[in-house]
């Protein structure tokens, strides 16, 4: 029998980390651990400083408004859920710009909603502002925004927002903190022979069956929201690990061996993302391009608006689109960033014209090569 080595986190280049309220919240006083914070911002600050790109997906901010606002222990009703997340994001963001600050990281704030990862439109512009956050070496911090989510559209749990997250940014790893050093084949609180599972390389019934349910009051997730998480990741080729968190620098301890257990994707975020746009998006209408942007789209550059001659269909921002060379054959098909009427003003034109004569413009590219799937790519 084949044993499988788990990956190394000195493996990959861009790293999503989940954080959940029962780590960072003392659920006792319903105050934030300041040491243990600390402690994970250096681990943060190490990675930052080899280069390689960090998100952090925090809960915390409705275990630490309700504590400000003096609400009692037990459930919530919604609008007691809300009014605690308006006012923890604001202590939850100073608390994470002073851990990062203190090693000269910058910090940005990100809130979403399930709508912002799953309408393309909304997708495009939220991945936009990550990558940027990335690109000036900034560390994302993101939460649901739980001040205007309601109970039928809150993604309920943060496992999975942050699987979503890491998919959207094309991560390498998802890595989950818990309260527990990974997945057993049943709960090892109550079952003696529960075995630890180093590594699984594919949610199957089996490995569903093995999921628990909610952790705590203070903790939307249980192990059943992680497994849902890991399918969500290795779907998008985006590896997870699920480690104990408790402890001081637990991205330190991963790093160092810890036991811990890793859920393995089959793809790369690069081949599953361009899958989906290759297979799985009806398309909206058409891109014409000349020969010139052909050869640069299929060389594996992005497609600008200097290179589109015409448009057919009309479309809106996020919606796939087919590409078409001067000579009629479909070249690919990709996720627009413009709708069809403000394409309809920059086709044609290089950037300095499009700046010079101050039309409206979004991005840069007409389509990013990250959302084109070329035919035969």
């Amino acid at each position: 029998m084949n044993v499988v080595r788990p990956p190394a986190l000195e493996e990959f280049r861009r790293v999503v980390i989940k954080v959940g309220s029962a780590l960072l919240v003392d659920r006792g006083q319903g105050r934030l651990r300041h040491a243990w914070l600390a402690a994970l911002a250096e681990d943060v600050a190490d990675l930052h400083g080899r280069g390689v790109d960090v998100v952090v997906v925090s809960s915390g901010a409705v275990a630490l408004g309700r504590t400000v606002l003096g609400l009692p222990p037990g459930a919530l009703r919604l609008e007691e859920s809300q009014a605690s997340a308006a006012v923890g994001q604001i202590a939850l963001a100073r608390y994470w710009t002073e851990a990062l600050g203190h090693h000269d990281i910058v910090a940005g704030q990100v809130l979403v909603t399930p709508r912002d990862t799953e309408e393309r439109r909304r997708y495009l512009n939220a991945r936009a502002t990550m990558q940027k956050l990335l690109e000036v070496r900034a560390v994302p911090v993101v939460n649901e925004n739980d001040t205007v989510a309601t109970a039928e559209i809150r993604y309920g749990d943060n496992d999975r927002l942050a699987a979503r997250v890491a998919t959207m940014i094309g991560a390498d790893v998802l890595v989950l903190f818990s309260d527990i050093d990974g997945l057993y084949t049943a709960p090892p609180h109550s079952d003696p022979q529960a075995r630890h599972l180093p590594v699984v390389e594919r949610v199957t019934a089996e490995i569903e069956a093995m999921a628990g349910g909610p952790a705590s009051e203070l903790s939307r997730g249980g192990m059943r929201t992680k497994i849902e998480a890991a399918k969500i990741a290795a779907s998008g080729g985006t590896h997870m690990v699920i480690a104990d968190g408790r402890a001081k620098n637990p991205l330190r301890t991963i790093r160092e061996g810890g036991r811990c257990t890793w859920f393995l994707s089959g793809s790369t975020p690069t081949a599953a993302r361009k899958t989906w746009i290759a297979g799985a998006l009806e398309t909206s209408g058409t891109l014409v391009v000349d020969a010139g942007a052909a050869r640069a789209l299929e060389g594996g550059a992005s497609l600008l608006p200097v290179g589109v001659t015409a448009i057919e269909g009309s479309f809106a921002k996020g919606d796939a689109v087919l590409i078409r060379g001067p000579d009629g054959r479909i070249l690919g098909r990709g996720l627009v960033a413009y709708d069809s009427i403000d394409a309809a003003g920059i086709i044609g034109r290089s950037s300095r014209e499009i700046a010079a004569a101050s039309v409206q413009a979004g991005r840069t590219e007409m389509i990013h090569r990250d959302d084109l799937a070329m035919i035969g790519s």
